[in-house]
């Protein structure tokens, strides 16, 4: 059964996308079936897993709005190492027809439980932007990874994540909790980003992952040739600092199985 994962935040700019690409792909690199849910009518996590946007016919818009079914517009990831259900600009209108229908907020789990006997992890890439979308992600995630950079108004922007994340618990979806906080676009000689990294970790404990994401020109231009930064080039900063995460995310999911674990 899949450990279905969100990774969201409000705030544009933060490496969402690129967190969700890229997890993906380290976490399908240690053998794990992987489906990755590209929920941002932007398509960027669709265009980055080698897939072209705009030649998609059905899509994630057609799953929420009952026209397909899931496994219809799952796409296998040959070029990225795991499926996708895709994503373009059909999923802004798709958000409308959305708003207009009974039990709106929990069409994507429904879609979901169609298949996650099929993937070990699922992960969404939310919109950028408290909307429906969104609200569709959490209600049908386990959990949240929020990406953050960590600048001036970091901690400010979390609050309120948190205050949308708490309130889908309360109406929607008890079990849903934070997976973990993840620093990105990282800078060290940076004494502003020191010093949110460390508010962070006083805030957060350890729900902050040791793994920090910096800032990298290879995650930057993998993108724009279609690739996982592990599949452009494995030996960057980039690619390695996920393949961390998904070490530690995995170790993290292995020490609380154990017997006595809380």
């Amino acid at each position: 059964m899949a450990r279905i994962i969100a990774i969201t935040n409000q705030k544009g700019g933060v490496g969402k996308t690129t967190t969700t690409v890229n997890l993906a792909a380290s976490l399908a690199a240690t053998k794990r079936k992987v489906l990755l849910v590209d929920l941002d009518p932007q398509g960027n996590a669709t265009s980055g897993s080698g897939i072209d946007k705009t030649a998609v016919k059905i899509s994630v818009a057609h799953v929420l709005l009952e026209q397909h079914t899931i496994d219809e517009c799952i796409i296998t990831g040959e070029t990225a190492g795991y499926d996708l259900l895709p994503s373009n600009e059909q999923l802004t209108s798709a958000e409308v027809g959305l708003l207009q229908g009974h039990g709106r907020e929990f069409k994507l789990r429904r879609a979901l439980e169609q298949v996650t006997d099929k993937y070990d992890y699922i992960l969404i890439d939310s919109p950028p932007s408290l909307n429906m979308l969104t609200v569709n992600g959490l209600v049908a995630a386990q959990s949240v990874i929020i990406p953050t950079q960590c600048e001036y108004y970091a901690l400010e922007g979390l609050s309120a994540l948190l205050g949308t994340i708490e309130r889908v618990r309360q109406s929607a979806n008890p079990e849903l909790q934070v997976e973990g906080v993840l620093r990105t676009m990282f800078d060290p000689r940076n004494n502003l980003a020191n010093d949110v990294s460390s508010q962070l970790t006083t805030h957060f404990g350890d729900n902050v992952y040791r793994t920090i994401i910096p800032r990298n020109v290879t995650l930057a231009e993998a993108p724009s040739h279609g690739l996982p930064v592990i599949r452009y080039d494995k030996g960057s900063r980039g690619s390695r600092a996920y393949i961390a995460l998904a070490g530690e995310m995995l170790r993290r999911e292995e020490a609380a199985s154990q017997p006595g674990a809380s």
